[in-house]
């Protein structure tokens, strides 16, 4: 079993993050969990996101804390694309692939990977957002263009938020202006190329 790990340093709000990537059987797995502080509070959120062969969202859970709050989200998709959390329909972000985590970098990597694109290329996507701290679905529309091998710019199509990404060999982002950096070198030695 390929595995590669990482750890973010929060820039945003004082916080570190860690996450694993792994390949078990057909399904990818994204397993990580997120310390920081947002407003005052505490938070602990820790999340595992399954994907099958192809990098579909499939499942996630996100469970923890924010603050006084207890979390306790279980995320579902069919193969019609249509989405559910904790049993309850959210059908405004049905026919969205991917998951994206507000609190996170890890699941820019989910599009990275499913797209797979060439350098020059780019392609846009709509998420399944899940926001912080509201942690409503809602649908987020989004364009993904490969600068490089380790350069992405992503931006949200409405022109609300545009950005360059940095990722290693896996699709982790390394560098997520101010708001998100790696710790280490973790990047240098990732064991799960794209396109894998």
């Amino acid at each position: 079993m390929s595995k590669e790990s990482i750890l973010w340093r929060a820039i945003y709000w004082p916080g570190h993050e860690a996450c694993s990537l792994y390949r078990s059987d057909s399904e990818w797995r994204l397993e990580g969990t997120a310390v920081f502080l947002h407003e005052g509070r505490p938070c602990r959120l820790s999340y595992s996101i399954v994907c099958d062969a192809i990098w579909h969202t499939q499942t996630a859970t996100v469970t923890g804390s924010a603050g006084d709050e207890e979390i306790n989200l279980e995320l579902s998709v069919d193969a019609y694309r249509r989405w559910q959390v904790n049993g309850v329909a959210k059908p405004a972000v049905n026919g969205c692939i991917d998951l994206d985590l507000n609190f996170s970098p890890a699941t820019n990597l989910l599009p990275i990977r499913r797209l797979n694109l060439a350098a020059g290329q780019q392609m846009e996507v709509k998420a399944a957002w899940l926001r912080f701290p509201s942690f409503e679905l809602e649908p987020l529309a989004q364009v993904y263009e490969k600068l490089n091998q380790f350069k992405y710019r992503y931006s949200r199509t409405d022109g609300s938020f545009a950005t360059e990404l940095t990722v290693n060999k896996a699709g982790f982002v390394t560098v997520y202006p101010q708001l998100w950096e790696v710790e280490g070198n973790e990047w240098v030695s990732a064991a799960i190329p794209l396109g894998s």
